[in-house]
């Protein structure tokens, strides 16, 4: 039995989808190890997985949705923040004899040199594509695009940025590790040199690979979240949902906004509602929305492959989990991103494909054009058999299986490399 270790740095959307990957591991016959932050523990002991803390909550809730907050989850992203980030992850999963290491977007810079010093390989699972392409821009980047060129610079661009603002922090970590010095522009030519695997979980129907990808990076299709066993819906949602019709579900994820600008979401969601005259569940999230009224549900957490299908329709920010969700469905979305990350690239996605209606910037929403919106999204016979039909195709994909194979794979390559290496 090999061991499987899972650094699964990021917010619930980028976790969740990783526990469909762990059990289908475990279900080959791997043991399989996950890393992440505090809050997530429940959702991945919840399927059967081994839990590494990762001893950090910087998810906010209602009672602190503020500047603050933001901060906080701004210096994520800073040189001190990745560095304290890779140090939870080398604490984490020091003393695990992993045998393979998967590792999301935010845990390559300590995950690479961790698996260097274990001297095991390591597989990239990304939910969006980063890598250089003519098709599009990193998709981080929104939805303009520069052109084949352009769009290759960029691309090559934000790498160099990355390498020098988080060199010192690596080498750090090399350091510690006893590794050698290289600089982080050597060490990412080598990782493209050997065709390291990279694995993204999103359906080749919503976005294809793109042809001048190197061998390596591959479109898998999506990777569900496993149901966290025991999970019952509340009274109140069970109750809301069998006294009327299908309401609109309105969420915003991992959106954080002022106390102020919360309350101002709060106005524009119960009025848009009203005037599209429509019933609302809304998901306090992040933002810590709280919309009241008969007609409207707030509630919290909830899995969203049990909560869309009971839907009308889905109105969210557009993260790569809640699209995937929303999706798999067979709902019609309305695309609310917000300004940076990966969000208003799947919005532009999700139009493009007729399976939304024009996406609305979160800084541009009213409740009229929320109104229209919801509208159009319950109404239209098109953008609703559209979305079906993508379900449908969707459905027959695993995109979970093909990471076991990919791993499967390279474990053999990797014992094959060692035998020979032992014969000489």
């Amino acid at each position: 039995m090999s061991t499987v270790a899972i650094a699964a740095i990021g917010s619930r959307g980028d976790v969740a989808p990783l526990t469909g990957v762990g059990v289908a591991l475990r279900e080959a016959g791997h043991r399989v190890v996950v890393a992440a932050y505090t809050p997530f523990a429940d959702l991945i002991t919840g399927c059967g997985l081994e839990f590494r803390e990762l001893p950090a909550d910087f998810t906010p809730g209602a009672d602190h949705a503020d500047a603050t907050s933001r901060e906080t989850i701004a210096a994520i992203f800073t040189p001190r923040g990745v560095r304290d980030t890779g140090q939870l992850i080398l604490d984490a999963l020091h003393d695990v004899p992993a045998d393979v290491l998967l590792l999301p977007p935010l845990s390559e810079l300590a995950g690479h040199p961790l698996a260097e010093a274990k001297g095991i390989p390591s597989i990239g699972v990304r939910m969006q594509p980063f890598s250089a392409t003519a098709a599009y821009p990193p998709t981080v980047l929104g939805t303009w695009s520069a052109g084949s060129l352009g769009n290759r610079v960029a691309a090559d661009a934000g790498a160099w940025m990355i390498d020098r603002l988080y060199g010192g922090v690596v080498a750090g970590f090399r350091r510690d590790l006893g590794l050698p010095k290289l600089s982080t522009r050597a060490l990412r030519r080598r990782r493209s040199g050997a065709n390291w695997p990279i694995l993204h979980g999103y359906s080749p129907i919503v976005l294809p690979r793109p042809a001048d990808w190197r061998t390596g990076l591959e479109v898998v299709g999506y990777w569900w979240q496993t149901p966290t066993s025991g999970w019952q819906p509340p009274q109140a949602l069970t109750d809301f949902l069998a006294a009327g019709p299908a309401p609109v579900f309105i969420g915003l994820g991992s959106t954080v906004v002022t106390e102020r600008r919360a309350e101002q979401l709060a106005d524009i969601i119960a009025d848009g509602l009203r005037q599209a005259g429509v019933r609302g569940v809304v998901q306090s999230g992040w933002a810590g929305l709280d919309v009241s009224g008969d007609d409207v549900l707030t509630i919290g957490e909830a899995p969203h492959d049990w909560l869309f299908p009971r839907m009308a329709a889905v109105a969210h920010h557009c993260g790569a989990g809640t699209i995937a969700a929303s999706l798999r469905a067979g709902v019609p979305t309305i695309a609310l991103p917000g300004p940076t990350g990966d969000q208003p690239f799947w919005a532009r996605r999700l139009h493009e494909l007729g399976a939304s209606a024009a996406p609305i910037a979160q800084r541009k929403l009213t409740a009229d054009g929320l109104a229209a919106a919801i509208r159009t999204a319950v109404t239209d016979r098109q953008l609703r058999d559209t979305t079906r039909q993508l379900a449908g195709r969707i459905a027959g994909e695993d995109g979970a299986a093909r990471v076991v194979a990919t791993v499967e794979n390279l474990l053999h390559q990797s014992t094959h490399e060692r035998e020979r290496h032992g014969h000489r």
